[in-house]
């Protein structure tokens, strides 16, 4: 084996998976976006997405600020030394992370400490099967957390809100999968993908959901039951109106794959692997002598080109038509109140990012700035610094907001913050203070790393470094940075309302389906 090649495979390998989506995702998203109801937020929100994947491969830059947790699934001949390839594969990773074709997002879970390179205890994850084929077969998900935290797991029997009992047997396997798709509402940047595990153990069960995102979107499943599962599922998802971003719409769900195994009596599990419309995977066949890759996977059928200036007209023209609001920071709270949910609004001037340590943080200590007015942004870009020192943006796209709802309230009446900026909404105690504050939430298009890269035309500081580059407080200078206005200060929250009418959906299929 030529290590250093099969290395610079591995390299190729995480570049393309984390700046070029594949054929058959390519054709889910044209489907999806050719379904929808032209002049809707949720037209906007795909032309936007298709937009972000033309600017993505034409700058080979990420797709989604979240490069997520690399995990690496191998098959190798008998004789091939998965020590020398795991070792490979780390430089590989090191170096992708160096470029800038990954975030830094490996986290010491005790310290909170960020690596740097994205290695650490477990990272990245590399799994090895042998085969007795003659060439090496890798794939490779980047799956980020806004997607990852709407995994979910039934033990049946249980309850579900909205299905009533499910059953040990295919339909309560049917509900759960559909109870999957409502819980998940805009918060895993819907429109999305599931790989569905029934069986096994806790683990494996997840193992084996993971494992179905590995398939193409358009293969069949051998087995008939599963089949007629998967076709049910994707005709009806899309009926519960949730919608691109959670904006409600017609596509709430591009792709549903299920897999079986055995169990054990005493337990009965169905374990569900959500991804986002992002769903940056990708494989490829490696000879095990020179190391060279020898066939890209997911390359069948026709290649989608969202570029040729076509994505551009279409996020123009589904913005023509809206009123759009033009916001320069800082806000004052008359302008914030003349907002309502709906609203399409344009920032101009400074926002500051702040994630997970950032919110914990000013909770007990002042900011580092002045935050009287401004706007925060639920972001952990890519940043790159240059030779003569300065920061420049490669990826920066929102985070999801509901990881904040302990804090965000709060914070915004501490330090007089008018605006917010993420997606998937918030919850009630935040609710409850934009009200009383006088405050807004608005909802960034998630994924769309580079479309909002575009909007940030520099960097003007930086702040708590020490928390790692995602979640340190960058001082961003933006232009036309646009967002939905989904919660406002007079009590009214779009996501409240999506949630609800939903689950009245979701209960139309509580009736039995497969006997």
């Amino acid at each position: 084996m030529n290590i250093v090649k099969f290395e610079e495979s591995m390299y190729k390998l995480v570049v393309e998976t984390s700046t070029k989506l594949p054929k058959d995702v390519r054709r889910a998203v044209k489907s999806a976006k050719e379904k929808e109801n032209a002049g809707t937020r949720a037209a906007m929100s795909l032309a936007t997405i298709t937009n972000n994947i033309a600017m993505a491969d034409e700058q080979v830059s990420p797709i989604c600020q979240d490069t997520g947790l690399p995990t690496f699934k191998i098959k190798t001949p008998v004789g091939v030394n998965q020590i020398e390839l795991k070792a490979a594969i780390k430089n590989a990773i090191v170096q992708a992370t160096k470029d800038g074709k990954l975030r830094p997002n490996a986290v010491d879970s005790l310290t909170g400490k960020n690596s740097g390179d994205n290695l650490g205890d477990g990272l990245p994850v590399v799994k090895f099967e042998q085969w007795e084929k003659d060439y090496i077969d890798v794939k490779l998900i980047l799956k980020g957390g806004g997607c990852e935290n709407k995994n979910i797991q039934y033990s049946l029997p249980c309850e579900l809100e909205g299905l009533g009992r499910a059953g040990r047997d295919l339909d309560g396997i049917r509900k759960c999968i559909m109870h999957s798709v409502y819980q998940a509402q805009g918060q895993g940047c819907s429109a999305g993908f599931i790989g569905v595990g029934i069986g096994g153990d806790r683990s494996s069960g997840y193992d084996l959901a993971k494992e179905q995102l590995f398939r193409s979107v358009e293969d069949l499943n051998p087995n008939e039951d599963l089949r007629k599962l998967e076709e049910y599922v994707m005709e009806n998802a899309n009926k519960l109106g949730i919608g691109t971003m959670g904006f409600g719409g017609e596509a709430t769900l591009l792709g549903c794959k299920i897999g079986v195994m055995h169990r054990i009596p005493a337990s009965f599990y169905v374990s569900v692997a959500y991804n986002c419309w992002a769903f940056r995977r990708m494989g490829v066949s490696v000879d095990p002598q020179n190391g060279e890759i020898i066939e890209w996977a997911y390359q069948d059928g026709e290649f989608i080109d969202f570029a040729a200036g076509e994505a551009e007209k279409e996020v123009a023209a589904a913005s023509a038509s809206d009123d759009v609001i033009s916001l320069q920071a800082p806000i004052t709270e008359e302008q914030i109140r003349q907002l309502k949910v709906g609203d399409v609004v344009e920032i101009n001037g400074l926002m500051y990012t702040g994630r997970d340590a950032i919110h914990k943080y000013l909770m007990d200590n002042e900011a580092p700035v002045d935050l009287n007015g401004q706007v925060i942004y639920h972001c952990g870009p890519v940043m790159l610094k240059d030779e003569e020192g300065q920061w420049h943006v490669k990826a920066a796209g929102p985070t999801t907001s509901i990881r904040e709802e302990p804090y965000q309230g709060d914070i915004m009446k501490k330090f007089g913050i008018r605006a917010v900026i993420g997606k998937g909404g918030m919850g009630p105690k935040t609710l409850s203070a934009l009200q009383e504050h006088g405050g807004v939430y608005l909802n960034a298009i998630g994924g769309a790393a580079q479309y909002y890269a575009d909007c940030i035309k520099s960097v003007e500081g930086v702040d708590l470094t020490e928390f790692g580059i995602p979640e340190a407080m960058w001082h961003l200078r933006v232009e036309g940075f646009r967002a939905v206005v989904t919660m406002d200060s007079h009590g009214n929250s779009l996501h409240a309302d999506v949630d609800k009418s939903s689950l009245e959906k979701l209960a139309q299929f509580k009736e039995p389906v497969f006997k």
